[in-house]
């Protein structure tokens, strides 16, 4: 995409240089967690000012907050801009819109969630910047772009809808948007451990439920749980914003203990089935907290190997590309890594599917079984047919199946 943008594309680090002439300019730098779950804003609030002091006078700008916030930070930011402004004697001559523009990309998928999102979410208090921020969309509220060859418009795409409301609901729509998807998750996992104690299969149970057009199928796939940048930052940020308000958020907490619990019960169910894992080779498979990325913020894998360490396994990973940023994740543990499956396999006592990469379906699975010490498989995301597995000659743990 940057190779066929480049005659309309160009880089600087000069913030003035790049924020004189603009007529928008978009926020979109990290909110790292502090210590007690908040969101840091000091780099967004930093922004500002870099950018007030290279704004021009006698020109409207619109300053757009696509960072997740916490709520309340537009108005922080509106009380910076102003007092860039009145300190550079040039806030009568500068007309500025602050907008708040949550963004709603999933790592691995961010263009086609660019080109094609779900909805446009602007939260302004004056129509100037609703109308700006319309005239940035249009393109792709009206889908008149031609869309790239390498990543067509999906069939029956519908127009996607331009939300406008305050700066506080929008800042709240993208914290109660990912802790609900996170809940979703840790609420099938939930059942899914309840299917281990009474025999159900939680594919078919997720798959009874997802057929109510009230749930829907999305995020109803159990396994290790979730990981990454978002979920897990959103709902501890989500979470102290509660204590700040003295407001009860009783069910996001309890789905991030619900997805802490899942590695502990992963590690527990080789425990059972080895009779302890001291001194057991253990395989992981997938490093990377989903597919599509090297990513390993929050990842399961991180969790599993450090309990598995801590315990006196002996663990061998695995991944397509994360193997690089694990090895500077996981410090000085003993873990090997091997960048073969059938190697990692050789002599192993269990192998743990952790990241659904597709590459994994293709594995030879009569193969790896006989390589094994003891072939055991745990399919930490039920990615396989349990009897398909069973039938390679390997012992078969799922989810709550």
């Amino acid at each position: 995409l940057l190779n066929d943008v480049s005659e309309r594309i160009s880089f600087t680090q000069d913030t003035s240089k790049a924020v004189g002439d603009a007529d928008a300019i978009i926020i979109a730098v990290g909110t790292p967690q502090k210590e007690n779950g908040e969101a840091n804003t000091e780099y967004v609030e930093q922004a500002a000012r870099e950018i007030c002091g290279g704004m021009l006078p006698n020109h409207a700008y619109t300053l757009i907050i696509k960072s997740t916030v916490p709520v309340g930070s537009h108005r922080r930011v509106s009380h910076i801009v102003r007092q860039v402004l009145e300190e550079r004697k040039v806030s009568k001559s500068i007309d500025i819109a602050v907008v708040s523009n949550p963004e709603f990309l999933r790592e691995g998928m961010a263009l086609h969630d660019t080109l094609y999102p779900d909805r446009i979410i602007v939260g302004s208090e004056n129509s100037a910047g609703v109308d700006a921020l319309r005239r940035l969309y249009r393109p792709i509220l009206e889908q008149t772009f031609d869309p790239p060859n390498f990543l067509p418009r999906p069939e029956e795409y519908a127009l996607p809808p331009m939300v406008t409301t305050s700066p506080t609901s929008a800042e709240l729509i993208k914290y109660a948007a990912n802790c609900f998807l996170a809940t979703k998750i840790s609420f099938i996992n939930e059942i899914a451990s309840l299917c281990d104690k009474v025999g159900a299969d939680v594919v078919d149970v997720a798959r009874g439920m997802g057929l109510d057009p009230r749930i829907g199928p999305r995020f109803l796939q159990a396994g290790l749980g979730w990981g990454g940048s978002c979920f897990p930052k959103d709902t501890a940020a989500l979470c102290a914003m509660g204590r700040e308000y003295n407001c009860s958020t009783a069910i996001v907490s309890a789905a991030r203990e619900v997805n802490a619990h899942q590695r502990l019960l992963a590690v527990e169910k080789l425990q059972d089935v080895l009779k302890g894992v001291r001194g057991r080779v253990i395989g992981l498979l997938g490093l990377a907290f989903k597919p599509g990325t090297d990513d390993l913020r929050e990842a399961p894998s991180l969790d599993i190997i450090r309990l598995l360490v801590d315990r006196g396994a002996h663990v061998r990973v695995h991944d397509p590309i994360a193997m690089a940023n694990a090895r500077n994740a996981l410090g000085g543990l003993e873990v090997k890594f091997v960048d073969d499956v059938y190697a990692l396999a050789d002599g192993a006592d269990a192998l743990v599917l952790v990241t659904e990469w597709p590459e994994y379906r293709q594995l030879d699975f009569h193969r790896l079984a006989a390589q094994m010490r003891t072939p055991v498989f745990l399919d930490g995301r039920n990615m396989f047919d349990p009897e398909e597995i069973r039938q390679a000659g390997l012992t078969y743990l799922g989810v709550g199946r």
